[in-house]
C-alpha cells in the first residue's frame, strides 16, 4: 500500500464483534479511517435483537458499545446491506481493508423427521419475533398447549421462560405491543425442554437457570430418573465451578415435593432424552407429538441411545441446537461450518490462499460459540494480522471518507449515521418513559428510518 492517507478500513457488522474490531483497530499504531457498515437501522446485533427482553442486565453490554461509536473516531453507516446495496467490489474500490462481522443469525440443521411439519419453529425465529427484529413478520403462532424445546443451552431457556412466562410479568421490559397481545393470548401450560445428555453437561449458565425457578406462577419439574452422573460428569462437576453450580440448581429441584406444586404453567427440564422425531398422527402435517430416544451415559460425558423412545404429546418444537452464518456474496464460504473462510482471520479462498485485504471476525469467523470473552480475543487477532498486512494491502483508488458517501446518495440508498441512531433511540426511550418503561422498540424498518431522521427540536 503507498499512500499518505489513513489506511481506509470497512467494518461489515455492527454488532459486538465489529464494534470490538474497529476499536481495538482504533487503538493501534496505523493511522486509520474506519466505517462501520450495518444492514438494520439500528446498531448492536445480537444484544439488541438476540437477548430476551427480561434480560435487561446483559442488554448493559450495549453501553459499553454505545460509548464506543459515541467517541466519533469510528464512522457508523447503517441501514446499508453489503450484497445488495453495495457489493464487495465496490467496497474494494473504497477501503484498503475490509472486514466480516456478520455474525450467524440462522438457525443450524436439525436432521430429524418431521421437522418441517407445521408446528416446527427454528429458535433464532422466535427471538427476532420476540425481539422485534424489524426483517421479521410481527405475527406468529402462539397456539399450542404443550411445546417442546430442543437444546441444553441459555437459548433454549430463553425460548420456554418465554412461552411460558405470563405476558404481564414483561411489561416492564421493552417489549412492544403485538409481542405483548400475542403471549397474553397464548393457552400455553406446559413447556417441555430436553437435553440430550446429563444434567453435568448442560450448557445452561448458573444464573439463567436460577432465574427459571423465580418466574411467577410457574413452577419447575425435574425428573429423578433423569440424573445420572458417570465418571465424565463428575469428572465435569469437580473442574468446574459453573457445571457445579447447574448440577446443584437443578439437584435441589430434585427435592421439591410435587403436592407443593400448585402453579398454572409448568416449565419442565427433561435429560438423556435425544430428539429423534416430530410425529403427526392425524395426517393433518401439523406437529402432535414429540418423539425422544432415552439415552445413557459412556463414562465419558458422552451418551448413547438405548432404543427406547417417548411420545410426548406437544403441539409445537422449537429447535435450540445453535445458530449458523449465512454467506456474503463474493466472499469466500463454509457450507458445512457456516464460516466465511479463513485462517486467524484472513479470509482465503477454497485452495487457502489468503484474498488480500479480507478479514473476519467474531462468530463469521469462528462459528457461533464463545461470549463476549471470546469475541474480543477474536478481534484482536484479526486484528493484529491486518495491522501486519498493512504494508502489502492494496490501495483502493477511491480512498476519500466522502466517495462512499457520495456512491449510497447516487443510488438513493437511504443510509444513516451515528446522530440519526441517537435520535431513533431517544425516541424509542420517550415511547418507553410513558408507560414508566426504559424503552419500546420501534418494530419496522420504515417506522425506524422515519424516527433516526425526524427533525430534532
Amino acid at each position: 500500500m503507498t499512500t499518505n492517507r489513513p489506511v481506509r478500513v470497512a467494518v461489515i457488522g455492527a454488532g459486538p464483534a465489529g464494534i470490538y474490531a474497529a476499536d481495538i483497530l482504533s487503538k493501534t499504531d496505523v493511522e486509520v479511517s474506519i466505517d462501520l457498515f450495518e444492514r438494520l437501522p439500528a446498531p448492536f446485533g445480537l444484544v439488541r435483537y438476540g437477548v430476551a427482553p427480561d434480560h435487561p442486565r446483559i442488554k448493559q453490554i450495549i453501553n459499553a458499545l454505545h460509548k464506543v461509536l459515541d467517541r466519533g473516531d469510528i464512522r457508523l453507516i447503517s441501514n446499508v446491506n453489503v450484497g445488495t446495496d453495495v457489493s464487495v467490489a465496490d467496497l474494494q474500490e473504497h477501503y484498503d481493508a475490509v472486514i466480516f462481522t456478520t455474525g450467524a443469525i440462522e438457525d443450524a440443521a436439525l436432521n430429524i423427521p418431521g421437522i418441517d411439519l407445521a408446528g416446527s419453529y427454528g429458535a433464532a425465529d422466535f427471538v427476532s419475533w420476540y425481539d422485534a427484529h424489524p426483517d421479521y413478520p410481527q405475527t406468529w403462532p402462539l397456539d399450542a398447549q404443550q411445546v417442546a424445546v430442543i437444546g441444553a443451552g441459555n437459548v433454549a431457556l430463553d425460548i420456554a421462560r418465554i412461552l411460558a412466562k405470563h405476558a404481564d410479568d414483561l411489561l416492564t421490559t421493552e417489549i412492544p405491543e403485538h409481542v405483548y397481545q400475542a403471549l397474553k393470548s397464548s393457552p400455553v401450560t406446559d413447556v417441555h425442554v430436553f437435553a440430550r445428555r446429563g444434567p453435568a453437561q448442560a450448557k445452561f449458565s448458573p444464573l439463567e437457570l436460577r432465574e427459571l425457578g423465580h418466574v411467577p406462577d410457574v413452577d419447575i419439574v425435574v425428573y429423578p430418573e433423569d440424573f445420572e452422573f458417570d465418571e465424565g460428569s463428575m469428572a465435569a462437576i469437580q473442574g468446574s465451578n459453573q457445571v457445579k453450580q447447574v448440577v446443584k440448581t437443578l439437584t435441589d429441584w430434585t427435592l421439591v415435593d410435587p403436592a407443593t406444586q400448585s402453579a398454572s404453567r409448568r416449565l419442565h427440564l427433561h435429560f438423556l432424552a435425544a430428539p429423534a422425531e416430530l410425529v403427526d398422527t392425524d395426517g393433518d402435517g401439523r406437529v402432535d407429538a414429540f418423539r425422544t430416544e432415552r439415552t445413557t451415559l459412556n463414562g465419558d460425558g458422552t451418551v448413547s441411545g438405548t432404543g427406547k423412545f417417548t411420545d410426548w404429546p406437544v403441539q409445537a418444537v422449537y429447535r435450540a441446537v445453535g445458530y449458523f452464518g449465512s454467506p456474503v456474496a463474493d466472499v469466500p464460504f463454509d457450507p458445512e461450518r457456516g464460516v466465511i473462510r479463513n485462517v486467524a482471520g484472513r479470509v482465503v479462498d477454497e485452495s487457502g490462499a489468503p484474498v488480500s485485504g479480507l478479514y473476519a471476525s467474531g462468530w463469521i469467523k469462528r462459528g457461533p460459540v464463545g461470549l463476549i470473552g471470546s469475541t474480543k480475543s477474536d478481534a484482536s487477532e484479526t486484528i493484529a494480522n491486518l495491522v501486519a498486512d498493512v504494508e502489502s494491502l492494496p490501495t483502493a483508488p477511491k480512498g476519500s471518507p466522502d466517495d462512499i458517501v457520495e456512491l449510497l446518495e447516487s443510488r438513493e440508498i437511504p443510509y444513516l449515521k451515528w446522530d440519526d441512531w441517537l435520535q431513533l433511540d431517544a425516541f424509542e426511550r420517550s415511547l418507553g418513559e410513558a408507560q414508566g418503561r426504559e424503552r419500546i422498540k420501534v418494530t419496522t424498518r420504515d417506522e425506524m428510518i422515519n424516527a433516526a431522521r425526524a427533525v430534532k427540536a
